[in-house]
């Protein structure tokens, strides 16, 4: 009998699932939109509720759509956002909002009402502080606890459960609360490599040391793919399963898609070099940007998350890098000029994408200018697109974007010239990061890429010339869902270990190399690129007074 995983991946805005068979190729996948609530700014909040069904739906149809028996698939895993899940002691979703909505009961990952909370905990110098770059982000998870328990202390005082989306999702489907050794390293500073132990001190420090009272924080922690238990029959009913089908210990997005990405690195047969992934940066792009990158001995950088053991590769440290606005730096650059309601109808009568139109317009500015290369369009127009705060490499949640050099023209040209010029300041973010991390002792010269902007040619291309670096797409541009079935796979003994699974389900496809004609012309781009954010740095320390 054949035998297939599942990977179920749940991002900012939708739940997909995936079904893989266990030589790593997408055999189907569904998608569903999940509901996000802003109340005020800086508030994201979701429903496990909502997810919960979302997810459900997204896996009935991936085994709709192939006929494959749901006896045939013998694991699944998960993924997801590091958001915040709070329940009660019966497992009822508890509100995390002032208006007492308790469907409301995810502060997402993007939420930065904790920017105080993280200010306070990084003034104190704690220890822990040493393995997330040297400062904690109000994305992750305990500012986002000190904010609860000083802003809703009845909701603070009723939770029996607080939880990383992805262990929600394992908990959910299993009963059993364990969690991932990923979320908690990485969200919430516990200390794998010492054999694993919460720094009680830390907590009590900061005053939240009572969320390991009854449970409330679980103190089984395993490593991903680990198995957990298999589906309870409710889960499996909903998610269209049978009780027969392992559930692997889930992990954060970003990571499933490094897992998806990296096992590429090894030649199908090869021998398993770990020293290899040394030199490789995976990117997982999206509404934000991860760069995940691993070593076998710990390299702190400051102002770029971690070192973080075991957090993704098993046995390897994992530095994290990271652009809180990526993505959506670049549909901000399309929807916020002047000319966008056209550039969408002229887009819908032509049966094309706003990005097609756009390039488009980019090749005719070229060829009309006579220029050599496509990038020198943007000799006078540069974007920071710290938009929502600097993740990496400076951990500056206060930063914000810089658009500089654009005028009155409300035509296409400069609305193509300002998508263009944010989809290289997005790049060059990239580079800083991996400046930061191979001036600190990593040697990257490979990056695998995955995400929405690699269906763009114009994305692929920047992000070579820009960094420098050779890109490398999976061959199954699903990277996250595969990441995800690769920890289901493991889960359900298909392999030995996560490495095998890694090799066994990844390959290479499309390469993209760097133009060496354009070095040049990015190094300056990129020296203006670092200077806007020193400039801003600087204006806000003269109105600090104010």
């Amino acid at each position: 009998m054949s035998r297939y995983v599942i990977g179920v991946d749940v991002g900012t805005g939708s739940a997909r699932a995936g079904l893989f068979d266990l030589q790593g190729s997408l055999l189907a996948s569904a998608v569903e939109p999940i509901q996000t609530w802003r109340p005020k700014p800086d508030f994201v909040e979701q429903s496990s509720e909502n997810i919960w069904r979302a997810v459900s739906k997204t896996v009935r149809e991936t085994l709709k759509m192939t006929q494959i028996p749901a006896e045939q698939v013998v694991g699944v895993s998960f993924d997801a956002t590091c958001s915040l899940v709070v329940l009660d002691a019966n497992n009822e979703p508890l509100p995390v909002n002032d208006e007492g909505d308790s469907n409301r009961n995810i502060i997402v990952w993007m939420d930065h009402r904790a920017i105080e909370e993280s200010e306070e905990i990084n003034a104190g110098g704690y220890e822990v502080l040493k393995y997330v770059g040297g400062r904690l982000s109000p994305e992750m998870e305990t500012p986002k606890l000190k904010w609860l328990k000083k802003n809703l202390p009845e909701t603070w005082a009723k939770t029996g459960k607080y939880l990383d989306l992805a262990d929600f999702l394992t908990y959910r489907s299993t009963g059993v609360d364990s969690r991932s050794l990923c979320t908690v390293v990485c969200k919430w500073t516990y200390l794998g490599h010492e054999g694993g132990r919460w720094d009680r001190d830390y907590f009590k420090a900061i005053g939240i040391d009572d969320i390991f009272e009854n449970e409330r924080v679980s103190e089984s922690i395993l490593p991903m793919g680990s198995y957990i238990g298999n589906l309870t029959a409710a889960s499996a009913a909903e998610l269209g399963l049978t009780t027969g089908c392992a559930v692997g210990i889930g992990i954060i997005d970003a990571h499933a898609g490094g897992l998806g990405l990296m096992g590429a690195i090894w030649e199908q047969g090869t021998e398993i070099d770990l020293s290899l992934l040394e030199t490789a940066l995976a990117l997982i792009g999206g509404t934000s940007n991860c760069h995940m990158a691993v070593s076998r001995d710990p390299i702190f950088i400051d102002g770029i998350w971690g070192p973080y053991f075991s957090a993704m590769v098993p046995g390897l440290w994992l530095t994290e890098g990271g652009q809180s606005a990526a993505g959506s730096a670049i549909d901000h650059s399309i929807s916020d000029h002047a000319n966008a309601l056209r550039l969408s109808a002229q887009a819908e009568e032509q049966g094309v994408t706003v990005y097609q139109l756009l390039n488009a317009e980019l090749v005719r500015l070229q060829q009309e200018a006579g220029f050599d290369m496509l990038a020198q369009l943007t000799k006078d127009i540069h974007v920071l697109p710290d938009f929502i705060g600097n993740r990496s490499p400076y951990g500056d949640p206060y930063i914000r974007g810089v658009v500089d050099g654009i005028s009155l023209d409300e035509s296409i040209t400069s609305h193509a010239l300002r998508y263009y010029a944010t989809i290289q300041g997005v790049a060059y973010g990239t580079r800083d990061i991996v400046r930061a991390m191979n001036e600190s002792g990593y040697r990257i010269d490979t990056m695998f890429v995955t995400g929405g902007g690699t269906k763009n040619p114009v994305w692929l291309q920047e992000h070579a010339d820009a960094t420098g670096l050779t890109l490398i797409l999976p061959k199954e541009p699903e990277a996250v869902l595969l990441g995800s079935a690769i920890l289901a796979a493991t889960a359900a003994k298909a392999y030995p270990d996560i490495y095998s699974a890694m090799q066994g389900m990844g390959a290479r496809g499309q390469v993209v190399v760097p133009n060496p004609e354009t070095t040049n012309y990015h190094n300056a781009k990129f020296t203006a690129f670092r200077e806007m954010y020193r400039e801003q740095a600087l204006r806000r320390s003269i109105m600090a007074g104010f």
